[in-house]
């Protein structure tokens, strides 16, 4: 995978902020390089988050995110600032873009309370430097945060804040290996992959694409095959796999026809492991047990695709639910970033495994749910769970092996 192949997901996500007029536009577009964003001596140019992808180094992939002034004004001016916010959860470093030689305003104080708040890593860059004379360079302006002068016009101190952001403690997160330490070197991992009318024609789907990247990265061997030659496959003479991982649409058939010593686990709880929240998940399977009638639903998903008949989202997980707790439920639907804060009247959240979204943004959902006391589950997990394996699907992960199924 090249880099300009990596999903978003996967890359680091550095964000620019600051009020109106600032020069955060005009410091972004320096800073990649690229005429990525509409600059105008107009306040407030910028309407809605604008995204870029590019390599910074010693980083390695990362996604720039260009914001609205956080000091709008008016009924539109606070959804750009609801945006804005919004966009801080997907962030793992924070840049916060002020005029060289003045001080803070509220505005500025209230992002960087909101940095700290989300442990969100964090510099404070002093742009239009070339208004403000040398001697007077200081950084009291700064208030005692990191601090760097750069003028987004000349270009000064441009190359220096890629190098200095690219090597920030803390805006590269070390996240665990999707399937590779689950295989024994050199061993085999077998990937069950259903080829049917939602699969995209003439490529895999990203998180089958990621494992067998990630176990030809450790060395480990992966080999693909359809949920109808599995059976055929597992009883050629020699062929013994080390973990078997499947799509969880077709858990329940692989479960039946992989035997039970053999390890079986599902791309979507994989993913949830990657991403920090598959512990939630699976004690979030709990509460599907005690649904009542009516009980509001929410399905998530981190990207947004063509629905299609047999959709999972929309059409599987309900009849699933149903099926399982023989309740009428209310079954509310998000993708992408629409992802509702307020969860209120929630009886469960059902996620996908966030392939799209990166880590930070995966904890994030999660924790709206958790501190609302609403049950965080995966698709993985759910799957699992109304199949009656869920115990036996996550027995390979590091942690879960000596826990007791809550089925």
């Amino acid at each position: 995978m090249s880099m300009n192949d990596t999903p978003s997901g996967e890359r680091v996500h550095i964000g620019f902020f600051g009020r109106r007029n600032v020069g955060k536009s005009s410091l972004v577009n320096a800073f990649t390089g690229q005429e990525m964003s509409v600059v105008s001596d107009v306040r407030g140019t910028t309407t809605d988050p604008v995204t870029k992808s590019m390599e910074l180094l010693p980083i390695g992939p990362v996604l720039i995110i260009d914001t609205p002034g956080f000091d709008d004004t008016g009924d539109l001016g606070l959804l750009r600032v609801r945006r804005t916010r919004q966009t801080l959860n997907r962030t793992d470093l924070a840049i916060l873009v002020t005029e060289a030689g003045k001080p803070l305003e509220e505005a500025d104080r209230q992002l960087l309370s909101l940095f700290a708040e989300k442990k969100i890593p964090h510099l404070i860059v002093l742009n239009k430097a070339d208004l403000l004379e040398e001697e007077k360079r200081t950084g009291a302006e700064a208030e005692g945060h990191p601090f760097a002068y750069v003028s987004a016009l000349t270009g000064e101190g441009v190359i220096a804040l890629r190098e200095r952001a690219g090597s920030m403690k803390g805006a590269e997160e070390v996240l665990p290996p999707l399937a590779s330490d689950l295989v024994p070197p050199g061993g085999l991992a077998l990937l069950v992959i259903p080829i049917d009318k939602a699969a995209p024609k003439g490529r895999l789907i990203l998180p089958q694409q990621q494992v067998i990247r990630d176990l030809l990265d450790a060395g480990r061997t992966a080999a693909c095959v359809r949920e109808t030659e599995l059976e055929a496959l597992l009883k050629t003479p020699g062929f013994h796999p080390d973990l078997v991982i499947t799509d969880s649409q077709v858990f329940r058939r692989v479960s039946e026809i992989v035997p039970e010593d053999l390890p079986l686990t599902s791309f979507s709880i994989l993913m949830a492991r990657r991403k920090g929240f598959l512990e939630a998940a699976v004690a979030g399977c709990r509460a599907i047990e005690g649904l009542r009638e009516g009980d509001r639903i929410l399905v998530s998903e981190g990207c947004t695709h063509h629905r299609q008949c047999g959709d999972i989202g929309t059409v599987k997980i309900p009849a699933w639910l149903r099926g399982r707790t023989g309740k009428d439920l209310d079954l509310t639907f998000s993708s992408g970033k629409s992802f509702p804060e307020d969860l209120a009247g929630f009886a469960a959240v059902i996620h996908c495994g966030g392939c799209m979204l990166n880590a930070r943004e995966m904890r994030y959902r999660m924790q709206c749910a958790l501190d609302q006391g609403v049950p965080f589950i995966n698709y993985g997990t759910f799957i699992a769970y109304v199949n009656g394996i869920l115990e036996r699907s996550v027995r390979p992960i590091p942690g879960f092996s000596d826990r007791e199924g809550k089925e």
